[in-house]
C-alpha cells in the first residue's frame, strides 16, 4: 500500500519486506533503559512592579509604582522523569507553573516575567484586583480567578517511589474579604486538594482535583481550573505566538455583551452564538475577551492549544461532563505584535492563551453543591508533537484521524511512548494498515494510507492496542 513519507516521522509500509524491517527498527532498536520520577525542592523568583496589599489582601490605594521592579522568591517543588519537568509553586495559587516537555526542549505554560496589577477597584475580582502569574490553577469559590489565586496552599507528599510521585497542595475557604465587590461570596468552607502526580515512562502530568463541602446543607459555588497555554515556547521567554490554535471539539461559541466587539466578523449560529472557525486562531482575536462554548463542551473529553510554527501543543483531557464550561480569554492579537520589553514598560497586555474548564457554563453561573458533598475532577496534561490536530484522545494516546477521497491520515502521540502499538486502519473488512509501530516521542507519528476511487461516504475504523491486545483508543471516520 502507497504510505507517505514526511520528514519528521518512522512510517511503517504495507509491503511485506519493509515492514518486517520496519518493524524491526521500531520495536528492537536501541535498549530499553529504565524510567524513574524524581521530587526536589528549589526556589523561583518572579518580578512584579512595586505595589502594596493590606492585611486581607486588598489593595492600598497609591501604592503602584511602574517604574521601579521588585523581585518575590517562592519555594519551588520539581517533578521530573525522562519527558517531563514540572515545576510546583503552593505559596502562590496552589500552581503548576511550568512543563517542559524535554524531547522538544519546551515550555508548555504561560507565565508572566514582570507581574502587574490590573483592574484596581474596577469591581471585577474578588479582591479588586488582579495580577496574573501564570501555569495552572484551581480557581474557586467564585468566578473572575476566585479568591485563592494568591494565597499559599499547603504542600503535602502523597506518595513517593521511583515509579511514581504524587502530591498534593490544600486549602480550605475559612476566609473573607471585608471589602470585596457584592457579586462574590463570602466564606463557604469549601475544602479544596489538588492532587498532581507524575509517572515513571508517561509523558503526561496527572492531577485531580477533589472538592468538598463539610456542611451538612448544599451551598452554591463555582469552581474552574485556570490554565495560561503556551505550547513550544522558549523555557526562559514563554509566549504565544502567531501559529497558536485553540483545539477544541465545539462548533459554537457566545460572549457576553461588554466584549461583543470580539465577534464582529463571525458568522452568526443563531440564539446569541457565533460560529467558532475563525476564533479558533489566536491571530484572529482583535481584542481582548470572553468565549464560551456554546451551550457547552458538551462532555467531549479535552480541549487546549497547538503550536502550528513547530506543531507542539498541550492538551487537556477530563470528564467533561463534570468541567462542562468552556471559557476561553486572550488579550487580543496586539498582545503578541505590540509586545514590549516588561521590563521597561510593564503591562498586564501579554501573548497567552486563557483556557478554563468549569462546573457551570459561564462565570457567575453557580452550581449546586449538596450537603456534605465530594466533588472530585480528574485531569489529564499531555504535550503533543508532529500533530496539526486532535480528534480523540484518552488517558493514553492523542489522535487526529481524518479521511479524504486522496487517502487516510492519522497523526498520534502515545502518552506512554516506550509501549509498543499495534496500529489497524479498517475500511470494512478490508486492512488498510496492520503494522508494528514505536512511538516517537519528538517527533510523533504519522501514517498516511490511499484509498480506492469511489471510496467516499464508507466508514474508516482505528484501533490502536499493545502488542499484548489490551485497546487504548478506537475512533472511526468518514471518507469525504
Amino acid at each position: 500500500m502507497p504510505v507517505e513519507l514526511p520528514s519528521r516521522t518512522l512510517v511503517c509500509f504495507g509491503m511485506a519486506v519493509l515492514s518486517a524491517l520496519c518493524a524491526f527498527h521500531v520495536v528492537h532498536a536501541g535498549s530499553l533503559v529504565h524510567d524513574s520520577v524524581s521530587l526536589s525542592e528549589s526556589t523561583i523568583t518572579w518580578s512584579t512592579v512595586k505595589y502594596a496589599t493590606d492585611a486581607e489582601n486588598g489593595f492600598l490605594s497609591g501604592s503602584l509604582d511602574k517604574a521601579t521592579i521588585v523581585d518575590r522568591t517562592f519555594r519551588s517543588h520539581v517533578l521530573e522523569n525522562r519527558y517531563l519537568k514540572v515545576t510546583l509553586v503552593p505559596e502562590f495559587g496552589g500552581r503548576i507553573l511550568s512543563i517542559i516537555y524535554k524531547p522538544a526542549g519546551h515550555e508548555e505554560l504561560y507565565r508572566t516575567d514582570v507581574g502587574v496589577p490590573y483592574g484596581i477597584k474596577a469591581g471585577n475580582f474578588y479582591y479588586d484586583w488582579l495580577m496574573v502569574y501564570g501555569g495552572i490553577f484551581p480557581t474557586f469559590p467564585d468566578a473572575e480567578h476566585g479568591k485563592t489565586w494568591l494565597k499559599p496552599w499547603a504542600f503535602e507528599v502523597v506518595k513517593e517511589r521511583a515509579d511514581e510521585v504524587t502530591v498534593a497542595m490544600s486549602l480550605k475557604d475559612n476566609f473573607d474579604y471585608s471589602a470585596r465587590p457584592d457579586k462574590f461570596r463570602g466564606s463557604t468552607g469549601i475544602e479544596a486538594t489538588y492532587y498532581v502526580t507524575l509517572k515513571a515512562d508517561r509523558a503526561a502530568l496527572d492531577a485531580r482535583v477533589v472538592l468538598k463541602n463539610p456542611y451538612d446543607k448544599a451551598i452554591q459555588y463555582e469552581y474552574w481550573t485556570c490554565t495560561t497555554l503556551a505550547p513550544g515556547s522558549d523555557p526562559k521567554a514563554p509566549k504565544t505566538t502567531a501559529g497558536a490554535e485553540i483545539i477544541a471539539p465545539i462548533r459554537t461559541y457566545s460572549t457576553p455583551g461588554w466584549s461583543a466587539s470580539l465577534a464582529e466578523g463571525d458568522e452568526s449560529a443563531g440564539m446569541g452564538r457565533r460560529r467558532f472557525e475563525n476564533l479558533r486562531y489566536f491571530k484572529n482575536w482583535p481584542t481582548m475577551g470572553i468565549a464560551y462554548a456554546a451551550p457547552d463542551m458538551q462532555g467531549r473529553n479535552f480541549w487546549g492549544v497547538i503550536n502550528h510554527d513547530n506543531e507542539e501543543g498541550i492538551i487537556r483531557i477530563a470528564d467533561n461532563t463534570l468541567t462542562r464550561g468552556l471559557k476561553m480569554w486572550t488579550w487580543g492579537f496586539h498582545s503578541f505584535t505590540g509586545e514590549t520589553d516588561p521590563r521597561k514598560e510593564p503591562n498586564e497586555w501579554r501573548p497567552y492563551i486563557e483556557l478554563w474548564a468549569g462546573v457551570s457554563d459561564q462565570f457567575f453561573h453557580s452550581a449546586d453543591f449538596p450537603a456534605l458533598g465530594e466533588v472530585s475532577i480528574p485531569e489529564t496534561y499531555s504535550p503533543t508533537v508532529g500533530m496539526s490536530n486532535v480528534t480523540h484522545a484518552n488517558e493514553n494516546i492523542l489522535i487526529n484521524l481524518s479521511a479524504k477521497a486522496s487517502g487516510v491520515t492519522l497523526q498520534f502521540f502515545s502518552i506512554e511512548p516506550v509501549t509498543p502499538l499495534r496500529v489497524t486502519l479498517k475500511r470494512g473488512d478490508i486492512a488498510m494498515f496492520n503494522e508494528v509501530v514505536k512511538a516517537d516521542p519528538k517527533n510523533g507519528n504519522r501514517i498516511s494510507v490511499t484509498v480506492p476511487a469511489g471510496a467516499s461516504g464508507e466508514q474508516v475504523q482505528l484501533t490502536i492496542r499493545t502488542t499484548e491486545g489490551k485497546e487504548l483508543i478506537a475512533a472511526e471516520t468518514t471518507i469525504n
